[in-house]
């Protein structure tokens, strides 16, 4: 499989790498972009792969809280400028809103649903605005929490966190700055998963792997290999866990020491049930425009 220039852009987006050992490693990967991140780990030249993959779609990301109800939903467009069109933004916010009272299972069965205050569908609302404003829009993905919630919204709409405690704290002042804290340390650390737990056992097994072939790679005696793989994993840990995280906000603690102590700061129970962390367009491709072609196209 061969590669163009911008998937060795890619690479070096996705690993912090250089150039040529970008440019070596899809060649021997074939071209495969995870394989080549795979090599690239096991020769120590990076530390880690970018699961969020390439950040290109434009679009918004909005929450909507009402009471003990929360949604988070992301909606794109081709352009940045129809996504501060207030337009766009009203129909954003009454698809967060038809989430929130509806529950939908998928974006389809959303579609199907009365708009929220409108006597249209969603998905007729949405064609309606794509006719109108005369560029391509799609509501991409929600997620829905009854509970505890907090929500968050990053670089206007870049990033989205929603957060869902378990919790007798609530009501409790310094609970509503804590459970800020959490969510800003998600859209900020990006975390993977909650907890070790919450991990794949596959996803452990693949990362042990690599690292094994790293240790070998780096000359270390092979007896001493499985010792050193435990130390690295825990690191793994750390770096995909939330609750395993260094704290943003003092990076002398946990997260989890970090909800330990306010939680017997406040005299009683604080768990993170589940979250979501939206950032715009990831893993979407953006189309490559040619502007000298495009001209040339419109001179045709």
């Amino acid at each position: 499989m061969a590669f163009t220039a911008q998937d060795v852009k890619e690479l070096r987006e996705m690993t912090g790498c250089g150039m040529m050992d970008c440019k070596k490693a899809l060649t021997e990967a074939g071209g495969d972009k995870e394989k080549a991140v795979e090599l690239l780990r096991e020769k120590g030249l990076a530390t880690a792969a970018k699961k969020a993959g390439r950040i290109a779609s434009e679009g918004i990301v909005k929450a909507y809280v009402d009471g003990n109800v929360g949604v988070l939903v992301e909606v794109n467009s081709e352009t940045d400028f129809v996504a501060k069109n207030d337009e766009f933004l009203t129909f954003v916010d009454n698809v967060a809103k038809t989430v929130a009272e509806n529950n939908p299972a998928d974006v389809e069965a959303l579609k199907e649903l009365k708009m929220s205050g409108s006597d249209t569908t969603v998905g007729e609302e949405l064609t309606a605005k794509i006719a109108k404003i005369g560029e391509n829009m799609n509501i991409r993905r929600f997620v829905r929490f009854e509970g505890v919630i907090c929500s968050y919204i990053h670089g206007g709409g870049r990033i989205g966190v929603l957060v869902k405690f378990d919790t007798d704290c609530a009501d409790k002042d310094g609970f509503a700055d804590f459970a800020k804290d959490i969510a800003m340390q998600i859209a900020a650390a990006g975390a993977q998963y909650l907890d070790k737990d919450a991990v794949p056992t596959e996803v452990v097994e693949k990362e042990k792997e690599i690292l094994s072939v790293q240790a070998l790679n780096e000359g270390k005696p092979a007896n001493i290999v499985e010792k050193m793989v435990l130390g690295r994993i825990n690191k793994f840990y750390k770096e995909v866990c939330l609750v395993e995280q260094e704290f943003i906000k003092d990076s002398d603690m946990s997260v989890s020491k970090y909800i330990a102590e306010t939680a017997k700061k406040l005299g009683g129970t604080i768990k993170v049930a589940e979250y979501a962390r939206f950032e715009k367009g990831e893993g979407l491709e953006k189309k490559q425009d040619n502007f000298a072609d495009e001209v040339a196209s419109m001179i045709k």
